[in-house]
Protein backbone atom coordinates (compact mmCIF):
# COMPACT_ATOMS: atom_id res chain seq x y z
CA UNK A 1 0.00 0.00 0.00
CA UNK A 2 2.68 2.22 0.85
CA UNK A 3 4.22 1.73 -2.73
CA UNK A 4 0.87 2.22 -4.50
CA UNK A 5 0.73 5.54 -2.38
CA UNK A 6 4.22 6.95 -3.08
CA UNK A 7 3.53 5.84 -6.59
CA UNK A 8 0.60 7.95 -7.04
CA UNK A 9 2.61 11.06 -5.47
CA UNK A 10 5.43 10.75 -7.76
CA UNK A 11 2.67 11.52 -10.99
CA UNK A 12 1.99 14.72 -10.25
CA UNK A 13 4.22 17.57 -10.63
CA UNK A 14 6.24 18.28 -7.59
CA UNK A 15 6.64 21.95 -6.12
CA UNK A 16 10.35 22.34 -5.94
CA UNK A 17 12.32 25.15 -3.86
CA UNK A 18 14.93 27.09 -5.44
CA UNK A 19 17.39 25.31 -3.32
CA UNK A 20 16.49 21.79 -4.21
CA UNK A 21 17.24 22.81 -7.52
CA UNK A 22 20.13 24.09 -6.68
CA UNK A 23 21.21 21.14 -5.01
CA UNK A 24 19.56 18.53 -8.31
CA UNK A 25 21.61 20.50 -10.92
CA UNK A 26 25.30 20.93 -8.76
CA UNK A 27 24.00 25.08 -8.41
CA UNK A 28 23.04 25.23 -12.07
CA UNK A 29 26.77 24.09 -13.36
CA UNK A 30 25.95 22.03 -16.64
CA UNK A 31 24.03 24.01 -19.53
CA UNK A 32 22.12 22.07 -21.94
CA UNK A 33 21.17 25.11 -24.01
CA UNK A 34 19.55 28.63 -23.86
CA UNK A 35 17.74 31.21 -25.44
CA UNK A 36 15.30 34.08 -25.16
CA UNK A 37 12.63 32.41 -22.78
CA UNK A 38 15.40 31.04 -20.58
CA UNK A 39 18.37 28.19 -20.14
CA UNK A 40 18.12 24.80 -19.20
CA UNK A 41 20.55 22.97 -17.32
CA UNK A 42 21.14 19.15 -16.12
CA UNK A 43 20.05 17.60 -13.19
CA UNK A 44 20.17 14.32 -11.00
CA UNK A 45 17.84 13.03 -8.42
CA UNK A 46 19.04 11.48 -5.34
CA UNK A 47 17.88 8.12 -6.61
CA UNK A 48 19.99 8.87 -9.76
CA UNK A 49 17.12 9.96 -11.95
CA UNK A 50 18.29 12.60 -14.74
CA UNK A 51 16.50 15.44 -15.31
CA UNK A 52 16.55 18.53 -17.13
CA UNK A 53 15.72 21.87 -15.30
CA UNK A 54 14.60 24.92 -17.52
CA UNK A 55 14.83 28.12 -15.81
CA UNK A 56 12.66 31.17 -17.46
CA UNK A 57 14.01 34.69 -17.39
CA UNK A 58 11.95 37.52 -16.93
CA UNK A 59 9.71 35.87 -14.76
CA UNK A 60 7.55 39.18 -13.88
CA UNK A 61 6.84 39.07 -16.93
CA UNK A 62 3.22 38.56 -18.74
CA UNK A 63 4.64 36.04 -21.65
CA UNK A 64 6.94 33.90 -19.65
CA UNK A 65 4.44 33.81 -16.47
CA UNK A 66 1.31 32.69 -19.63
CA UNK A 67 4.04 29.95 -21.13
CA UNK A 68 4.53 28.62 -17.45
CA UNK A 69 0.71 28.24 -17.33
CA UNK A 70 -0.11 26.64 -20.45
CA UNK A 71 3.67 24.04 -19.75
CA UNK A 72 2.27 23.07 -16.85
CA UNK A 73 -1.69 23.34 -16.87
CA UNK A 74 -1.28 20.67 -19.72
CA UNK A 75 1.81 18.52 -19.17
CA UNK A 76 0.41 18.41 -15.15
CA UNK A 77 -2.65 16.27 -16.85
CA UNK A 78 -1.06 14.31 -19.21
CA UNK A 79 0.87 11.05 -19.25
CA UNK A 80 1.89 9.34 -22.46
CA UNK A 81 5.22 7.57 -24.10
CA UNK A 82 5.18 9.79 -26.60
CA UNK A 83 4.72 13.25 -24.42
CA UNK A 84 7.89 14.39 -22.59
CA UNK A 85 7.16 13.80 -18.97
CA UNK A 86 7.01 16.88 -16.25
CA UNK A 87 8.58 16.02 -13.26
CA UNK A 88 7.37 19.45 -11.41
CA UNK A 89 7.73 22.75 -10.60
CA UNK A 90 9.11 26.27 -8.95
CA UNK A 91 7.78 29.52 -8.24
CA UNK A 92 9.55 31.61 -6.25
CA UNK A 93 10.44 35.12 -6.08
CA UNK A 94 11.94 36.13 -9.24
CA UNK A 95 12.31 32.72 -10.38
CA UNK A 96 10.63 30.31 -12.79
CA UNK A 97 11.50 26.80 -12.99
CA UNK A 98 10.43 23.55 -14.69
CA UNK A 99 11.40 20.44 -14.13
CA UNK A 100 11.13 17.44 -17.26
CA UNK A 101 12.80 14.14 -17.98
CA UNK A 102 15.89 14.27 -19.81
CA UNK A 103 15.87 13.59 -23.14
CA UNK A 104 19.80 12.41 -23.73
CA UNK A 105 19.42 12.63 -28.03
CA UNK A 106 18.21 16.21 -27.57
CA UNK A 107 15.66 17.34 -30.69
CA UNK A 108 14.87 15.59 -33.92
CA UNK A 109 16.50 18.65 -35.95
CA UNK A 110 19.75 18.01 -34.97
CA UNK A 111 19.56 14.69 -37.32
CA UNK A 112 17.16 15.87 -40.10
CA UNK A 113 19.23 18.59 -41.15
CA UNK A 114 22.95 17.56 -41.20
CA UNK A 115 24.89 16.84 -43.82
CA UNK A 116 26.23 13.36 -42.99
CA UNK A 117 22.76 11.06 -42.07
CA UNK A 118 23.19 9.12 -38.50
CA UNK A 119 19.21 7.75 -38.48
CA UNK A 120 18.33 5.02 -40.63
CA UNK A 121 15.08 5.63 -43.03
CA UNK A 122 13.34 2.70 -40.81
CA UNK A 123 14.31 4.50 -37.31
CA UNK A 124 12.84 8.21 -38.97
CA UNK A 125 9.88 6.46 -39.59
CA UNK A 126 9.20 4.96 -35.85
CA UNK A 127 9.77 8.53 -34.79
CA UNK A 128 7.10 9.91 -37.47
CA UNK A 129 4.40 7.19 -36.34
CA UNK A 130 5.64 8.05 -32.43
CA UNK A 131 5.03 11.30 -32.47
CA UNK A 132 1.78 11.30 -34.49
CA UNK A 133 0.52 8.78 -31.11
CA UNK A 134 1.59 11.71 -28.84
CA UNK A 135 -0.53 14.21 -30.93
CA UNK A 136 -3.56 11.79 -31.27
CA UNK A 137 -3.68 11.40 -27.15
CA UNK A 138 -3.57 15.10 -26.84
CA UNK A 139 -6.14 16.01 -29.22
CA UNK A 140 -8.71 12.20 -28.74
CA UNK A 141 -7.71 10.70 -25.20
CA UNK A 142 -7.39 13.52 -23.10
CA UNK A 143 -10.28 14.08 -21.06
CA UNK A 144 -10.22 18.01 -22.47
CA UNK A 145 -8.59 18.04 -25.79
CA UNK A 146 -5.52 19.79 -25.92
CA UNK A 147 -4.29 21.47 -28.91
CA UNK A 148 -0.18 21.99 -28.80
CA UNK A 149 -0.19 24.72 -31.67
CA UNK A 150 4.23 24.55 -32.27
CA UNK A 151 4.63 21.07 -33.73
CA UNK A 152 8.20 21.02 -35.35
CA UNK A 153 11.33 19.30 -35.25
CA UNK A 154 12.25 21.59 -32.50
CA UNK A 155 9.87 20.64 -30.23
CA UNK A 156 10.06 16.70 -30.76
CA UNK A 157 13.11 15.43 -28.13
CA UNK A 158 14.71 12.02 -28.53
CA UNK A 159 15.02 9.90 -25.66
CA UNK A 160 18.45 7.59 -25.53
CA UNK A 161 16.80 4.73 -27.48
CA UNK A 162 15.55 7.74 -29.85
CA UNK A 163 12.22 7.25 -29.07
CA UNK A 164 10.31 10.24 -29.93
CA UNK A 165 8.43 12.78 -27.10
CA UNK A 166 6.44 15.95 -27.99
CA UNK A 167 8.05 18.94 -26.20
CA UNK A 168 7.44 22.60 -25.47
CA UNK A 169 3.67 23.21 -24.54
CA UNK A 170 4.24 26.90 -24.04
CA UNK A 171 1.52 27.66 -26.76
CA UNK A 172 -0.84 25.10 -25.54
CA UNK A 173 -4.29 25.70 -24.99
CA UNK A 174 -6.94 22.86 -23.13
CA UNK A 175 -10.47 23.27 -24.85
CA UNK A 176 -13.37 21.32 -24.52
CA UNK A 177 -14.55 18.32 -26.45
CA UNK A 178 -17.89 20.27 -27.52
CA UNK A 179 -16.49 23.51 -28.31
CA UNK A 180 -14.99 22.82 -31.66
CA UNK A 181 -13.85 26.12 -32.62
CA UNK A 182 -11.44 28.26 -30.63
CA UNK A 183 -10.97 32.05 -31.17
CA UNK A 184 -7.36 33.32 -31.40
CA UNK A 185 -6.28 36.99 -30.39
CA UNK A 186 -2.84 36.98 -32.67
CA UNK A 187 -0.83 34.59 -34.60
CA UNK A 188 0.48 31.46 -32.62
CA UNK A 189 3.00 29.00 -34.36
CA UNK A 190 5.86 28.79 -36.42
CA UNK A 191 5.75 30.54 -39.67
CA UNK A 192 6.49 27.35 -41.92
CA UNK A 193 4.44 25.07 -39.80
CA UNK A 194 1.98 27.05 -39.10
CA UNK A 195 -1.64 26.13 -40.90
CA UNK A 196 -3.10 28.88 -42.69
CA UNK A 197 -5.86 29.25 -40.45
CA UNK A 198 -3.73 30.30 -37.59
CA UNK A 199 -3.03 33.47 -40.00
CA UNK A 200 -6.38 34.48 -40.48
CA UNK A 201 -9.39 36.22 -38.23
CA UNK A 202 -11.32 33.06 -38.14
CA UNK A 203 -12.14 30.57 -35.08
CA UNK A 204 -9.65 27.12 -35.23
CA UNK A 205 -9.46 23.37 -34.60
CA UNK A 206 -7.34 20.69 -33.51
CA UNK A 207 -7.05 20.48 -37.28
CA UNK A 208 -4.26 23.05 -37.19
CA UNK A 209 -1.81 20.29 -35.38
CA UNK A 210 -2.37 18.13 -38.25
CA UNK A 211 -1.11 20.68 -40.22
CA UNK A 212 2.13 21.13 -38.39
CA UNK A 213 2.63 17.58 -38.40
CA UNK A 214 2.43 17.13 -42.08
CA UNK A 215 5.03 19.95 -42.70
CA UNK A 216 7.06 18.04 -40.30
CA UNK A 217 6.75 14.74 -42.18
CA UNK A 218 7.59 16.38 -45.35
CA UNK A 219 10.81 17.19 -43.84
CA UNK A 220 11.80 13.93 -41.94
CA UNK A 221 10.89 12.11 -45.75
CA UNK A 222 13.16 14.89 -47.39
CA UNK A 223 15.95 15.12 -44.94
CA UNK A 224 16.09 18.75 -45.64
CA UNK A 225 14.14 21.66 -44.68
CA UNK A 226 10.90 22.29 -46.47
CA UNK A 227 12.17 25.93 -47.50
CA UNK A 228 15.94 25.54 -49.13
CA UNK A 229 16.97 28.56 -51.21
CA UNK A 230 20.35 26.18 -52.12
CA UNK A 231 18.39 24.37 -54.02
CA UNK A 232 16.83 24.45 -57.86
CA UNK A 233 14.20 27.30 -57.85
CA UNK A 234 11.60 24.25 -58.39
CA UNK A 235 12.60 22.52 -55.19
CA UNK A 236 12.44 25.32 -52.79
CA UNK A 237 9.42 24.97 -51.16
CA UNK A 238 9.39 20.91 -50.91
CA UNK A 239 5.88 20.29 -49.89
CA UNK A 240 4.87 21.60 -53.56
CA UNK A 241 7.59 19.92 -55.45
CA UNK A 242 6.26 16.67 -53.90
CA UNK A 243 3.08 17.35 -55.08
CA UNK A 244 3.50 18.49 -58.28
CA UNK A 245 5.89 14.66 -58.38
CA UNK A 246 2.77 13.20 -57.23
CA UNK A 247 -0.19 14.56 -59.56
CA UNK A 248 2.37 13.98 -62.31
CA UNK A 249 2.80 10.84 -61.78
CA UNK A 250 6.53 11.06 -60.93
CA UNK A 251 6.70 10.33 -56.87
CA UNK A 252 9.70 8.30 -57.29
CA UNK A 253 11.71 11.32 -58.93
CA UNK A 254 10.76 13.98 -55.53
CA UNK A 255 12.08 10.88 -52.55
CA UNK A 256 15.40 10.31 -54.42
CA UNK A 257 16.55 13.91 -52.67
CA UNK A 258 16.58 11.78 -48.95
CA UNK A 259 19.56 9.96 -48.98
CA UNK A 260 19.13 7.53 -46.39
CA UNK A 261 16.50 5.92 -49.18
CA UNK A 262 16.51 2.53 -50.19
CA UNK A 263 14.58 0.45 -52.83
CA UNK A 264 13.10 -1.61 -49.79
CA UNK A 265 11.59 1.86 -48.13
CA UNK A 266 9.83 3.11 -51.83
CA UNK A 267 6.50 1.51 -50.29
CA UNK A 268 7.00 3.15 -46.98
CA UNK A 269 7.86 6.50 -48.30
CA UNK A 270 5.07 6.67 -51.19
CA UNK A 271 2.73 6.12 -47.89
CA UNK A 272 4.19 8.61 -45.76
CA UNK A 273 4.13 11.44 -48.97
CA UNK A 274 0.58 10.45 -49.48
CA UNK A 275 -0.49 11.04 -45.45
CA UNK A 276 1.95 14.31 -45.38
CA UNK A 277 -0.51 15.58 -48.39
CA UNK A 278 -3.66 14.92 -46.21
CA UNK A 279 -2.52 16.23 -43.32
CA UNK A 280 -1.85 19.59 -44.98
CA UNK A 281 -5.28 19.83 -46.71
CA UNK A 282 -6.48 23.92 -46.99
CA UNK A 283 -9.59 23.02 -45.14
CA UNK A 284 -9.55 21.73 -41.52
CA UNK A 285 -12.53 19.30 -42.14
CA UNK A 286 -10.49 17.91 -44.57
CA UNK A 287 -7.45 16.66 -42.83
CA UNK A 288 -7.49 13.29 -40.79
CA UNK A 289 -7.72 12.54 -36.93
CA UNK A 290 -4.13 12.02 -35.81
CA UNK A 291 -5.61 8.55 -34.75
CA UNK A 292 -6.09 7.70 -39.05
CA UNK A 293 -2.85 9.49 -39.81
CA UNK A 294 -1.28 7.17 -37.10
CA UNK A 295 -2.99 3.74 -38.98
CA UNK A 296 -2.04 4.91 -42.34
CA UNK A 297 1.25 5.42 -41.64
CA UNK A 298 1.53 2.21 -40.11
CA UNK A 299 0.02 0.63 -43.58
CA UNK A 300 -3.39 -0.51 -41.40
CA UNK A 301 -5.62 1.97 -43.25
CA UNK A 302 -5.74 2.61 -46.92
CA UNK A 303 -4.84 6.36 -47.69
CA UNK A 304 -7.20 7.63 -50.24
CA UNK A 305 -5.43 9.60 -53.91
CA UNK A 306 -4.82 12.98 -52.10
CA UNK A 307 -6.00 16.27 -53.18
CA UNK A 308 -4.14 18.89 -54.26
CA UNK A 309 -3.69 20.72 -50.84
CA UNK A 310 -2.35 23.86 -52.73
CA UNK A 311 -4.65 24.84 -55.23
CA UNK A 312 -5.37 28.08 -53.44
CA UNK A 313 -1.78 28.85 -53.49
CA UNK A 314 -1.69 27.79 -57.13
CA UNK A 315 -5.27 30.02 -57.86
CA UNK A 316 -3.17 33.45 -56.94
CA UNK A 317 0.07 32.96 -58.97
CA UNK A 318 2.18 31.11 -56.76
CA UNK A 319 5.50 30.16 -58.58
CA UNK A 320 9.12 30.14 -57.02
CA UNK A 321 10.06 31.78 -53.51
CA UNK A 322 12.07 35.33 -53.30
CA UNK A 323 15.81 35.11 -52.86
CA UNK A 324 16.53 36.72 -49.49
CA UNK A 325 19.73 39.17 -49.26
CA UNK A 326 20.16 38.16 -45.27
CA UNK A 327 19.02 35.11 -44.51
CA UNK A 328 21.57 34.86 -41.67
CA UNK A 329 19.51 37.22 -39.54
CA UNK A 330 16.50 37.62 -38.15
CA UNK A 331 13.93 40.00 -38.29
CA UNK A 332 15.35 42.52 -36.28
CA UNK A 333 18.85 41.93 -37.47
CA UNK A 334 20.26 40.42 -34.37
CA UNK A 335 21.85 36.39 -35.26
CA UNK A 336 20.73 33.51 -33.93
CA UNK A 337 21.57 30.30 -31.98
CA UNK A 338 19.16 27.11 -31.30
CA UNK A 339 18.83 25.16 -28.41
CA UNK A 340 17.58 21.43 -28.09
CA UNK A 341 16.04 21.87 -25.05
CA UNK A 342 14.91 25.66 -25.46
CA UNK A 343 11.98 27.45 -27.73
CA UNK A 344 14.01 27.24 -30.63
CA UNK A 345 13.90 29.01 -33.87
CA UNK A 346 13.07 28.26 -37.09
CA UNK A 347 16.66 28.58 -38.02
CA UNK A 348 18.53 26.16 -40.08
CA UNK A 349 22.28 27.21 -38.74
CA UNK A 350 24.19 25.19 -41.22
CA UNK A 351 22.76 26.20 -44.09
CA UNK A 352 20.97 29.89 -42.67
CA UNK A 353 17.73 29.63 -43.90
CA UNK A 354 15.21 30.96 -42.11
CA UNK A 355 11.50 30.83 -42.39
CA UNK A 356 9.38 34.27 -42.67
CA UNK A 357 6.80 35.17 -44.11
CA UNK A 358 8.61 36.07 -46.56
CA UNK A 359 9.71 32.64 -47.45
CA UNK A 360 6.59 30.92 -46.07
CA UNK A 361 4.20 30.41 -49.14
CA UNK A 362 1.28 30.09 -46.96
CA UNK A 363 1.84 33.21 -44.25
CA UNK A 364 2.87 34.84 -47.66
CA UNK A 365 -0.53 34.29 -49.35
CA UNK A 366 -2.36 36.19 -46.59
CA UNK A 367 0.16 38.61 -45.52
CA UNK A 368 -0.23 38.26 -42.52
CA UNK A 369 0.86 40.35 -39.71
CA UNK A 370 3.17 38.02 -37.88
CA UNK A 371 5.19 37.80 -34.29
CA UNK A 372 8.53 38.60 -34.50
CA UNK A 373 10.96 35.50 -35.34
CA UNK A 374 11.82 33.84 -32.62
CA UNK A 375 15.61 33.59 -31.88
CA UNK A 376 16.05 31.08 -29.35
Amino acid sequence: MDKFLNDIEKDKPFRFTTQQLRIVTDNFSYLLGSGGFGSVYKGVFSDGTIVAVKVLFRSSDKGIQQQFIAEIGTLGKVHHFNLVRLFGFCVEKNFIAIVYEYMGNGSLDKYLFKQVKTLGFEKLHEIAVGTARGIAYLHEECQQRIIHYDIKPANILLDMNFNPKVADFGLAKLCNRDNTHISMTGGRGTPGYAAPELWMPFPVTHKCDVYSFGMLLFEIIGGRRNVDTNVPESQEWFPMWVWKNFDGGELQESTLVCELLEEEHKVMVERMMKVALWCVQYRPESRPMMSAVVKMLEGNEEIPQPLNPFQYLMDNGFGALPHQDSLNTTRNGTSATTSSYCDSSVIDVESNNIVTADTDPVQREYEAELPSVRTE
